[in-house]
């Protein structure tokens, strides 16, 4: 190889590289450093971080490794679906079981979902896109993805973006509200935890009735609901220890660094700086935000209701992020009075949500599916 064709070869790398990289490359740097420093969801922000650097230095889902994993993990779905598997493995549903009627706050805690979709269509957005840009506000990553790879895949870049970054920010975006929308007084409410108890038998039928009845009444979801029993089957059989532990770990932590890395791999400067990308940030934060502020208000009608029985703060936890948004409740809970125990009723409301996360995006699947 002679001077020009040595010269040629080191300058390749640096020939396509525009003002638009090195800004993504910075986008990148600043969720690893929130992954690393902040501890803001180091699991997902540092895997999407770097798979930001490399998809504006050659390395997208265009060519290459990442285009077989998004070809196998996220155009099948199947790297969010595993996720699943591994969260319901995690999930302890007795809370909500000894309490029924925290499927009302987790329903409450998805009214962002629908209210960010109509203002995305008020700004142009057509409805497959503005459906998927409403699950956002679900506050679910795997449940974002999977209804934006089936609807919107050329949105999924900036709706798995906002949707992991805003779970890792809960603990900044929602206490101003909770503080805002609750007294003193509220916030001081005790709840006494004495759960009625809830048997092997219960906890063992619960998964296989919920994906059976979800799955008739939104058939799109059963995707969702279906791996997200599986996993918790496999935890309240009792009999599959080595399945039920895989899938809390090897599983859901293999997936889950595939699915990083390959949305990462999305958020090119091309596709990814433009308005549409700030609309869909915007109207991801705003989702969240009515979540919060609608599962508040629906947690002060019950504590009114209850003549002061109910905490409200377990209203803002009535969305998917478990177990993050609910141990954020308690904590809120405690600031006013140390002996204030109401981790396991948020975690009701949280299971709740959850649950609610899930039949939302099937139904916003099947409202696609009705008018397309």
């Amino acid at each position: 190889m002679d001077l020009s064709g040595l010269i040629a070869e080191i300058s390749r790398g640096f020939s396509s590289f525009t003002a638009g990289n090195a800004f993504m490359i910075a986008a990148g740097i600043v969720l690893i450093y929130l992954a690393i420093k902040k501890e803001y969801e180091p699991v997902l922000l540092l895997p999407i971080g770097f798979g930001c650097i490399l998809a504006n230095i050659g390395m997208s889902n265009q060519t290459g490794l990442f285009k077989i994993l998004y070809a196998a993990g996220i155009s099948t779905e199947l790297f969010p679906l595993l996720i699943f598997i591994g969260v319901g493995a995690m999930i302890d549903f007795s809370p909500l079981l000894s309490q029924p009627k925290m499927v009302l706050l987790g329903a409450a805690g998805q009214f962002g979902i629908y209210a960010s979709l109509l203002l995305a269509i008020l700004l142009g957005f057509p409805l497959n896109q503005a459906a998927s840009i409403g699950v956002i506000g679900a506050i679910d990553g795997p449940t974002a993805i999977f209804v934006a790879t089936k609807l919107a895949p050329e949105l999924l870049a900036p709706i798995a973006v906002a949707a992991y970054s805003y779970m890792s920010l809960i603990p900044i975006i929602q206490p101003p509200i909770m503080r805002l929308m609750t007294t003193r007084r509220e916030r001081l409410v005790r709840m006494e935890y004495s759960p009625r108890p809830v048997s092997q038998r219960i906890r063992v039928i619960f998964p296989i009735a919920v994906t059976i009845i979800v799955s008739l009444l939104a058939p799109d979801a059963a995707p969702l609901i279906a791996t997200l029993m599986l996993g918790n089957l496999l935890r309240e059989s009792g009999v599959v220890d080595r399945l039920n532990k895989s899938a809390q770990n090897e599983i859901i932590n293999i997936a889950t660094l595939f699915l990083g890395l390959t949305i990462g791999s999305t958020m090119t400067a091309a596709s990814f700086l433009n308005l549409q990308t700030f609309y869909i940030l915007l109207l991801g934060l705003l989702a969240f935000v009515i979540d919060t502020v609608a599962g508040l208000l629906f947690g002060k009608l019950m504590c009114w209701l209850s003549g002061y029985t109910i905490n409200p703060l377990i209203g803002a936890c009535g969305i998917s992020a478990f177990p993050m948004a609910a141990r954020l409740s308690a904590r809120m809970a405690q600031e006013e009075d140390f002996d204030n125990f109401i981790l396991m009723h948020a975690m009701g409301s949280n299971t709740a949500g959850q649950l609610g996360s899930v039949i939302a995006g099937g139904l916003l699947l099947a409202l696609v599916s009705a008018f397309h």
